[in-house]
């Protein structure tokens, strides 16, 4: 099969330039695309453990460790011992953190308007619910 007529193809080639555009627009704010998933999550579950992050933001505990350490040798992050199981360190964002994330938000929240806004709201709701069904397919 050549590689125009795959699906994956025309899939991967959507998500590398959802992934592009969205890496421009976090960019001034210092931040890479996973490091800015990271911080999303994080702005919605303070004090949210690494592998439950890990699991939200789709990478392995592995890389969240990496992304992590790198958030908080930037200062954007603190880390903390969990009152009860010492073992399990607690995520939260700065202050810096929190306005690093702030402005990377609305420009990559602009990006995902600028490409909801090529589609009707029927379109949408197809596209959704073709891509729920492609994700479906593949996770059986």
């Amino acid at each position: 099969m050549p590689a125009e007529e795959r699906l994956g193809t025309t899939l991967k080639r959507a998500v590398d330039a959802l992934n592009t555009a969205k890496q421009a627009a976090v960019k001034p704010s210092g931040l890479t695309v996973p490091q800015y998933s990271a911080l999303l999550f994080l702005a919605d579950n303070p004090g949210i453990s690494a592998a439950a992050l890990a699991r939200l933001c789709m990478v392995t505990p592995q890389t969240m460790t990496t992304i992590l350490q790198n958030l908080e040798s930037a200062g954007m992050i603190v880390r903390t011992p969990h009152r009860w199981h010492r073992n399990m360190l607690e995520t939260r964002l700065t202050e810096a953190g929190q306005v690093a994330f702030d402005k990377a938000d609305e420009r990559a929240v602009a990006v995902e308007r600028g490409l909801a806004g090529e589609y009707t709201e029927d379109e949408l709701a197809t596209l959704r619910a073709l891509l729920e069904r492609c994700t479906a397919a593949l996770s059986e």
